[in-house]
């Protein structure tokens, strides 16, 4: 990635998981690489792990204040935006009957709302840069419906939505725009769900969040005529039937 040498990128839900996996991934293509997330202690330390080049912000995605310190912060330290990793998610389990109507917000608000706000403030930043790319970190839940997980759902299918708009508004500017659609990966998100849930996966395993960074940095680097397109990493599952009701688990961040 040597035309992104000496600029920043931004990981939302750097911490742990997926995030930081990407974070790895990118420092180790020049970045250098802001890891933002609310858990602090997570993410201080995943950032020390990646050396001089990356450093731990606190962001609530929520937060427009906050968004544009850590945009700031990125800049001030490692030079014109390049990369903008809208990963930061949660997960209530609740259907369409029985989950209130604050989580179901609060679900969007973080997922939707929080990734939507990362775009808009940071859209202008790689339009004077001249090239830059957003990936959105979706999910299976954004290419097929699940029970259980309606506001989930809801969200995913949202930010796929959301990147397309955001690609071919952009695509003039130089600045591309992708999401990624992960199925079950070994995450603490994914912590409290067993075997089953891969049963029907022609590739009948959790992916890694490793396999996922591979795919972003692929995206980054490698897929240069590719915008608004969709990137599925899933094992398989959305070629066949679908997958068997998620297994209840503690709400958690990636």
């Amino acid at each position: 990635m040597p035309e992104f040498h000496g600029r920043s990128a931004v990981v939302t839900g750097g911490a742990r998981g997926i995030g930081a996996a990407i974070a790895r991934t990118l420092v180790k293509s020049g970045l250098g690489v802001v890891v933002a997330d609310l858990l602090a202690a997570e993410g201080r330390a995943t950032a020390e792990s990646l050396g001089a080049t990356a450093m731990f912000r606190r962001l609530d995605v929520t937060d427009e204040r906050e968004w544009r310190q850590v945009l700031d912060d990125a800049e001030a330290n490692f030079g014109p935006l390049a990369v903008l990793i809208n990963n930061a998610g949660i997960v209530d389990f609740g259907g369409i009957e029985t989950e209130s109507p604050a989580m179901f917000r609060h679900v969007l608000d973080v997922n939707l709302v929080g990734a939507w706000l990362g775009m808009h403030l940071a859209a202008p930043r790689l339009r004077a840069a001249g090239d830059g790319v957003i990936v959105n970190i979706s999910s299976t839940a954004g290419l097929t419906g699940y029970p259980g997980i309606a506001g989930y759902v809801a969200s995913k299918w949202g930010l796929r939505g959301l990147t397309k708009a955001a690609a071919i508004e952009l695509g003039g500017s130089g600045v591309r725009v992708c999401s990624v659609h992960p199925g079950p990966i070994h995450t603490p998100m994914t912590a409290g769900f067993d075997a089953s849930m891969t049963a029907g996966q022609p590739l009948p395993r959790f992916g890694e969040p490793e396999e996922v960074a591979a795919m972003v940095g692929f995206i980054v680097d490698k897929a240069t005529f590719s915008t608004g397109s969709e990137f599925v990493i899933d094992g398989g599952a959305t070629a066949g039937q679908a997958l068997a009701e998620p297994v209840r688990a503690h709400d958690s961040q990636r």
